[in-house]
């Protein structure tokens, strides 16, 4: 009996979801932490209105942000999946997205300088690059190109 084995980039789009969760765990555990402090009621969260600390806030949005690209490389890696595409460029520029997702939410976190954001922007440039990339090996090996 053969055992499946998961492409990279199928492995990079697991991770991908990983960080996503990884990133809600750090916004629910500064809630929590408000919380318990007494700075923060447990209903002040409202949806898309700053509230609590820099930090917090740069985190909230670093999951946003991170939340509302997960579909995008879910749908290229899947569709990749799908009509065979396993070459090691497509594999590799997959993992390249994961990385520069994690970098530009560490980068978020960690600061709002005009420099961080330049960095911030750099890293989304180079998830799209490689977005856009994945998508025209898929539609060349869907023969759509």
């Amino acid at each position: 009996m053969s055992q499946f084995v998961a492409p990279e980039s199928i492995v990079a789009l697991v991770l991908y979801a990983l960080w996503a969760i990884a990133l809600v765990l750090m916004v629910g555990a500064d809630r929590v932490l408000m919380v318990i402090r007494g700075t923060a009621k447990a209903d002040s969260f409202t949806p898309g209105v700053p509230h609590g600390s820099d930090s917090y806030w740069r985190i909230n949005r670093a999951h946003l942000n991170t939340v509302e690209n997960l579909p995008i490389f879910a749908a290229i890696v899947l569709a990749g999946w799908v009509v065979g595409m396993e070459t090691a460029t497509f594999n590799r520029l997959a993992i390249v997205v994961v990385v520069a997702r994690i970098v530009q939410s560490a980068i978020h976190i960690a600061s709002g300088s005009v420099v961080a954001i330049t960095f911030r922007f750099t890293a989304l440039a180079v998830q799209l690059i490689c977005g856009i990339w994945m998508a025209i090996l898929v539609l060349s090996a869907g023969g759509l190109f």
